[in-house]
């Protein structure tokens, strides 16, 4: 009797634990979740925590309401100029109306990226095609990811999806006008260099011409000084010897007389033709007293 007693009792606590099993779920901190009934909504959506459901009657899917990151692969984009650009972009998301959601996508986050995916190359089609190269390039890369996210963002709110950012990770040239663009840049860059040059050397000529007038009139005014200071030293000799003649007119004449000599006889070759009787050698023929 003790045996059936405990047995029984082990069944029910087992059944109860099944119940309980079936009975309870959790919804983790990042996840929302949505009970059905027999396939329909049943209630609103179930916030973080520990939940009861019916069992059989009653099924439970949870979803991730983090942001998501859609990347795409690179592809081509033809600018005005009919000019292909590869542009590299992805997209931060994340589940905004979960009801609609699920409505529209089944729940399955690779049918709703499909969708942002079509809408983000239709736009950016679009935006593209307004445009040239350098505008997209530099520009106006701002502006179209700024365009794009606000025509995505209100096409995805019919699938109950909040489109959070919209980011051109890479634009770059194809390989049809990569080297084009190259011979361009080569082309402009040559241009530039010899624009340096030609300052370069006109510069130098503005340089040089400024020198050379800068010598000419420091030389001018350093021969002007050189003929003041000469005059100035000249007049000063004058005025001594003017002096030294009032003073002593004999010493003064016969100094003039040896300066005279002393020019007159430096060099071996000059010949002179005087007359003995000269004044010129006056001093010569005096005897010594």
């Amino acid at each position: 009797m003790e045996n059936r007693f405990s047995m029984f009792l082990v069944a029910l606590v087992a059944l109860v634990f099944v119940a309980a099993y079936s009975t309870l779920f959790t919804v983790k901190e990042y996840e929302r979740a949505v009970k059905f009934k027999f396939g329909e909504f049943d209630g609103d959506e179930i916030g973080p925590g520990l939940n009861w459901k019916i069992p059989v009657l009653n099924t439970v899917q949870s979803f991730d309401m983090r942001i998501q990151t859609m990347d795409s692969d690179p592809e081509g984009f033809l600018t005005k100029n009919n000019q292909e650009l590869v542009i590299d972009s992805f997209v931060k998301w994340r589940i905004s109306d979960l009801k609609q959601y699920y409505i529209s996508v089944s729940g399955r986050a690779q049918v709703a990226e499909t969708r942002l995916a079509q809408q983000v190359n239709s736009s950016l089609r679009s935006e593209v095609g307004k445009r040239s190269i350098s505008e997209v390039v530099a520009g106006d890369r701002a502006v179209i990811m700024d365009v794009v996210q606000k025509a995505i963002a209100a096409e995805s709110t019919k699938f109950g999806v909040e489109v959070i950012d919209v980011r051109l990770k890479r634009v770059d040239y194809s390989d049809e006008i990569r080297d084009s663009v190259f011979r361009d840049m080569e082309s402009e860059r040559n241009v530039l260099v010899q624009q340096k040059e030609s300052t370069g050397k006109k510069e130098a000529e503005e340089i040089r011409a400024k020198a050379d007038a800068t010598a000419v009139v420091t030389l001018a005014d350093a021969e002007r000084e050189s003929n003041i200071l000469r005059g100035q030293g000249e007049a000063e000799a004058t005025r001594i010897y003017a002096e030294a003649f009032g003073q002593d007119t004999e010493f003064y004449s016969l100094y003039r007389s040896l300066e005279a000599y002393r020019k007159t006889f430096s060099s071996g070759s000059d010949l002179l033709v005087i007359e003995p009787d000269s004044e010129f050698f006056q001093y010569f023929k005096q005897d010594g007293q």
